[in-house]
């Protein structure tokens, strides 16, 4: 990719690799502060606790950002059993409790394809969904009542990768507005436990891959190589 503050003020969609604990808009910040360019935006959001490929659109690729929403997305997630939490991801607090199943190729594989096609998922209370002008989290992190809210999404694939001694991998593949945690929740009630999702990497966004993302450390090194050879160019 031809990375220099031209192209990318004209615009250009950047996959990013976001680091844990950074919010998405922490992404979008730090390139605003390495190129000083405001125009920017992204497209997906990615919970702090999550890392992977994060779409940072500039300049007039911005326009661009609700047809990108859209596409299908694959993750990596890790699904960890023993107890369910308020965020249905590690972050939470403990609000159920219940012994590990017992895992095996032959019992989980047939849950997981149980998934698979249109199905109509529940909305995390814990989410930036609006329900009467308000987004749900606020009024959960008031300790008001939320209510149960669902929407449709599709599966496409769901992949066993790895059973660990509490935990499963799964690669999933699913269309936009799937809440990734309800889903390793949900896999962990069909399996007669408790579960929540305790990490997750989102790999491809469309044709966007993750191998083929940067940091914003590596931005930064190619703006401040652009820029230095610049400078040559002039002094010669």
């Amino acid at each position: 990719m031809n990375l220099s503050i031209a192209n990318l003020a004209d615009g250009q969609i950047l996959p990013v690799n976001k680091p844990i604990s950074w919010t998405s808009f922490d992404v979008v910040k730090k390139i605003r502060s390495l190129t000083g360019i405001k125009k920017i935006g992204h497209a997906g959001t990615l919970d702090p606790f999550a890392t992977g490929l994060l779409l940072v659109c500039t300049g007039r690729a911005t326009k661009t950002v609700s047809k990108l929403i859209k596409l299908p997305k694959e993750y990596v997630a890790e699904v960890e059993f023993g107890y369910e939490t308020d965020t249905m991801d590690l972050t939470g607090e403990k609000i159920k409790e219940a012994d590990p199943p017992l895992l095996s190729r032959g019992k989980i594989q047939p849950i997981l394809e149980s998934f698979l096609g249109q199905t109509q998922q529940e909305i995390p209370s814990y989410s930036a969904v609006k329900y009467k002008g308000k987004r749900l989290y606020k009024s959960a992190r008031k300790g008001l009542e939320v209510p149960q809210l669902f929407r449709e999404i599709t599966i496409y694939d769901i992949e066993l990768l790895e059973i660990r001694e509490r935990s499963i991998a799964v690669r999933i593949e699913c269309g936009s507005g799937t809440y990734v945690r309800t889903l390793a929740r949900d896999i962990a009630r069909k399996l007669g436990s408790a579960g929540h999702l305790k990490s997750l990497v989102r790999t491809r966004i469309g044709d966007y891959s993750l191998k083929d993302a940067m940091t914003t450390e590596d931005m930064q090194k190619k703006l401040t190589i652009g820029s230095s050879q610049r400078e040559r160019e002039k002094i010669k």
